[in-house]
């Protein structure tokens, strides 16, 4: 079991990625920027190796505009050792990473440009994942997207999709129940027939719940037979709802009692969580501390 935090490092210094406006998108910037970047990357790895994290979410925008027009560098060549040596530290560590394109990548739209800039999105996703030479079990997490009025035929355009897809980002791709749409019962329906492993996500399951009424293990358990030896440990995310704030909005930090509760639920199965929350590597660690009965080093 690994647990794991998304993108940012809370309080460690250097690892903070830089972003620039499409207006200063020149090729001299973006080179500077993206190499940038990588060094914060490889300053998170490095951290994470040193307290023993083995799950981590890498941020999209690693390399600015990398699925936009603007950006023509050939990075995953320029930067290719530099690459190649940072996956090199998440393999030989034992670390898993992932990355999770965000609410515009949207595979099922009824615009043909939408649903073009997402394969876009997800091939520029995959090339980075391939270019640290990371395998297959390191994943893209994806919501299935829009209803547009009509849930089963929007379930059918995201099917269609997803097969013209090229080989190395289905190897990658996982799909996730989300608050308002897709319920974890809708997508385990969509993943029986294109054989996609399921991530659930259990606030967005108390948010928006399937009609057969099963509990979370019931749940998991259901989203565990769609993960095969290629995909890796089954993995899902876990939130807890900030108090006071508009439904779906993640907590300041985790509350130990309720995820000791959900984690004893779990029954001691082996499964890496996603920590879905704002103070990212801080509640990462007290969660590591919490299950660890040996003590865990924090410094």
């Amino acid at each position: 079991m690994a647990i794991g935090y998304a993108c940012i490092t809370i309080g460690v210094e250097g690892t903070k990625i830089s972003r620039c406006s499409i207006g200063n998108a020149t090729p001299d910037n973006l080179r500077r920027i993206t190499g940038h970047n990588f060094d914060a990357l490889e300053t998170a790895v490095d951290y994470n190796i040193a307290m023993g994290i083995k799950l981590y979410r890498i941020s999209s925008d690693i390399v600015p505009f990398g699925s936009h027009p603007v950006n023509k560098l050939l990075w995953w060549e320029e930067f290719g050792e530099k690459l190649y040596k940072i996956g090199q530290k998440i393999v030989d560590s034992g670390m898993r990473v992932s990355m999770h394109p965000g609410q515009y990548t949207v595979l099922n739209s009824r615009r043909p440009e939408v649903v073009s800039n997402a394969v876009s999105d997800l091939v520029y996703h995959a090339k980075f994942l391939d270019a640290l030479g990371v395998n297959e079990s390191n994943k893209l997490i994806l919501h299935i997207g829009g209803v547009y009025g009509d849930k089963s035929k929007s379930a059918e355009v995201f099917k269609l999709n997803y097969l013209k897809l090229p080989d190395n980002v289905k190897a990658r791709l996982v799909i996730e129940n989300d608050d308002k749409n897709y319920t974890v019962e809708d997508v385990l329906d969509i993943s029986k027939v294109l054989n996609i492993p399921v991530v659930f996500d259990n606030l967005h399951n108390r948010l928006n719940p399937s009609d057969e009424n099963l509990s979370e293990k019931e749940w998991i358990d259901a989203c565990a037979s769609t993960w095969k030896r290629n995909d890796g440990i089954q993995k899902i995310h876990y939130s807890q709802q900030k108090k006071g704030a508009i439904v779906g909005s993640h907590s300041d930090t985790i509350s130990i009692e309720e995820f000791m509760e959900f984690y004893d639920g779990l029954n001691n199965k082996n499964i890496d969580i996603m920590l879905e929350v704002k103070d990212k590597n801080i509640s990462c660690i007290k969660c590591i501390n919490s299950i660890n009965k040996e003590g865990y080093k924090v410094y």
